[in-house]
């Protein structure tokens, strides 16, 4: 496709012709920058405006990490509309939580959380608004753990299905170890989670008031390593991370200064550099942006 632009200069009329790149080549830029490099990457995009889709391995499978905590968060907007609680009832904060494994007990280490000030709540309360806010934008494991103990994970996984998302699986809380090493673990596609992103972004996850709540925490998101670091300071980004050994993940709902909205979902694993990694995927996010703008 051919975009004209007419420029007038000492009265002369003058043509410039620029090629706008069409999806098929985007996709083939993909493919060739993520086939440089050592791992395995999916890739789920949709313009929210026109419908348009890139897709790239989006059905393989792989372990959520901390991406999971959007489905559950998800689920406790579903249960508080349901009237179940409020998003302002308080809620003990507790550091002993039961293994899928076989029903033993486990609490977390702090030095192994990427949020600590929670652990000093132990014993006290918090309301179930802040502990899904921390579950998000710090990726609190405690408070994710917590959050699960009060709205089951199979009731997520259940939402997930209702939401039209297969192959996201919530089984359990974060460091249930006897359950990773019995190869018990969330899992997702980047196909399914650009399917939970999308609803929120056109206020069909649970409803209009709650996506957008729910956006508005996923906007205070801390860490900024993907899909946003590349971009423009005024583009917003609404999104959730998600790293383990090898593994780092990013989702969410990009939005421009114009209004127009995309979903991007960028996954990887068996990743020997993560932080090359995670730059080839922030270098992807740029391309798919600098598409959409074009």
């Amino acid at each position: 496709m051919l975009r004209i632009s007419r420029y007038f200069f000492s009265g002369l009329l003058l043509f410039s012709c620029t090629t706008k790149k069409s999806l098929q080549q985007l996709e083939s830029s993909l493919h060739a920058h993520f086939g440089a490099q050592q791992g395995t990457f999916a890739v789920a995009f949709k313009d929210i405006s026109t419908g348009e889709t890139l897709l790239i391995n989006e059905n393989e499978v792989f372990h959520a990490a901390s991406t999971m905590k959007t489905p559950v968060m998800i689920e406790v907007y579903k249960q508080a509309a349901e009237g179940r609680w409020k998003l302002t009832d308080s809620v003990p904060v507790i550091n002993t939580f039961t293994s899928i494994a076989d029903g033993s007990t486990f609490s977390l280490n702090p030095e192994d959380d990427s949020e600590k000030e929670l652990y000093k709540m132990i014993g006290k309360k918090r309301t179930v608004y802040d502990l899904v806010y921390d579950m998000i934008i710090v990726s609190s494991n405690l408070a994710t753990n917590i959050v699960i103990e009060y709205v089951d994970a199979k009731k997520v996984t259940q939402t997930m299905r209702e939401l039209g998302a297969p192959a996201i699986l919530v089984l359990r809380g974060v460091e249930d170890n006897k359950a990773y090493q019995l190869g018990m673990n969330n899992t997702t596609t980047a196909y399914d989670l650009m399917v939970i992103f999308e609803k929120i972004a056109t206020g069909e996850a649970v409803n209009p008031e709650a996506s957008a709540a729910m956006i508005k925490i996923l906007l205070d998101q801390r860490f900024n390593e993907i899909i946003p670091a590349l971009l423009p300071k005024e583009v917003k980004v609404a999104h959730k991370t998600g790293m383990i050994t090898g593994v780092h993940h990013d989702s969410g709902i990009v939005m421009l200064p114009d209004g127009r909205k995309y979903v991007l979902v960028l996954l990887s694993k068996n990743l020997e550099d993560i932080d090359r990694g995670t730059a080839v995927m922030a270098q992807a996010s740029k391309m798919i942006y600098d598409y959409v703008v074009q």
